[in-house]
């Protein structure tokens, strides 16, 4: 294959790592989509605002790892190939240049080694920056096990940095892979980025993401939310990403592949963990705040902040007049931006008498109803 060739297989063989690039009854334009060539393209903020693309690639897609969830893991009979570095830096300008896309997603399998592997993708990230010029946006993945030095070189260069942890918990973890070590290949990584880019230290421009595979080994809910929350409050994650495992491209004898879960039901699943992703990080909960079902898992039918506040009775209703910002956010309805406007309409000394004061009456705010006085 020439490299236009083997870019659009490596591409295509992306999709399986789905952060950020699905959503559940959302705007289209926050979902991938494949561009003219077929390529796929990922939605992404833009520092400057707005949404623009990236162009999302495994450098290759070798592997040594066994990863059961992955249809690319070692031991499939499967197309592979593996750019050089300089293919990768000129692919992507050219992409970059007529102006298809701002940035670039650069992911791999693992190849000899996790150091061989970030050795490869830290050659194209400095050809890009130093040969090319190119100082625009630059995601590197970090391969599991790589070592201090090659954590340091990728943060030193990229703009964000990811690292799977993949499962919640040690155990729910070798569910998964027999290659990889949890602590030592994922824990430690993850705690050195976190203190590069930490506030005040030599890279808090760099963001730090990770994702979490859902439904692969029998991890519940709350196990996923308690982890989330660790990541943001102790080590000061960006984000984090979930990801319905795909039935079907992994092993037959996954432990979550027991359990009689429909796809849909399953997309449901990652879509309440966004939810509760979002609870954490702009409403104020804390993780036991959750509502979880016996089972350990969120609710398929109901929203986690609506079932919170059905189990609240006490907290409700909230005087919409009166009330501070932390309890507003507690409102079903009410988001950030909705909680800006009643804050700055009573700024301004203005009293809230109706819900068409804040925003238009749809559907979501129209929940608020039975939660408020006025």
């Amino acid at each position: 294959m020439d490299a236009h060739e083997k870019l659009r297989l490596l591409a295509d063989e992306a999709r399986y790592d789905l952060s950020c690039a699905c959503g559940h009854k959302a705007r289209r334009e926050d979902h991938r989509r494949r561009g003219p060539d077929g390529l796929w393209l990922y939605p992404a903020s833009v520092p400057r605002g707005g949404r623009s693309v990236l162009l999302k690639t495994l450098l290759s897609s070798a592997c040594t790892n066994d990863c059961r969830y992955c249809p690319l893991r070692v031991g499939r009979d499967v197309r592979r190939c593996t750019l050089d570095p300089s293919e990768v830096a000129r692919l992507f300008m050219e992409y970059y240049e007529r102006g298809k896309v701002f940035g670039l997603f650069l992911t791999s399998g693992v190849l000899r080694s996790p150091d061989d592997t970030m050795d490869r993708m830290l050659g194209a990230a400095h050809l890009l920056r130093r040969q090319h010029g190119f100082r625009g946006y630059l995601h590197l993945k970090i391969i599991p096990g790589a070592s201090d030095a090659a954590i340091d070189a990728a943060v030193a260069v990229a703009s964000a940095v990811s690292l799977n942890v993949e499962a919640p918990t040690a155990s729910s973890f070798r569910r998964l892979t027999s290659t990889k070590r949890y602590e030592e290949d994922i824990v430690r990584p993850v705690r050195r980025i976190s203190r590069l880019t930490a506030a005040g230290g030599p890279y808090a421009r760099v963001k730090q993401t990770t994702q979490f595979v859902v439904g692969a080994a029998e991890e519940t809910d709350a196990q996923i939310v308690e982890a989330a929350f660790r990541l943001y409050r102790r080590w000061g994650l960006n984000r984090v990403y979930f990801s319905a495992y795909q039935r079907g491209l992994g092993s037959d004898d996954l432990p979550g592949q027991r359990r009689a879960t429909s796809p849909d039901a399953l997309a449901t699943r990652e879509h309440r963990l966004y939810q509760a992703d979002w609870l954490l990080r702009k409403y104020g909960f804390e993780a036991d705040e959750i509502p979880v079902e016996a089972d350990g898992n969120l609710s398929l039918e109901a929203d986690p902040k609506t079932l919170w506040a059905e189990r609240h009775p006490e907290r409700f209703p909230v005087a919409i007049n009166r009330a501070g910002r932390d309890d507003l956010l507690r409102v079903p309805g009410f988001g950030p931006v909705t909680v800006g406007r009643i804050l700055r309409c009573r700024a301004e000394g203005r009293r809230i008498r109706s819900l068409r004061q804040v925003g238009r009456l749809d559907q979501r705010l129209r929940r608020a109803v039975p939660y408020v006085t006025f």
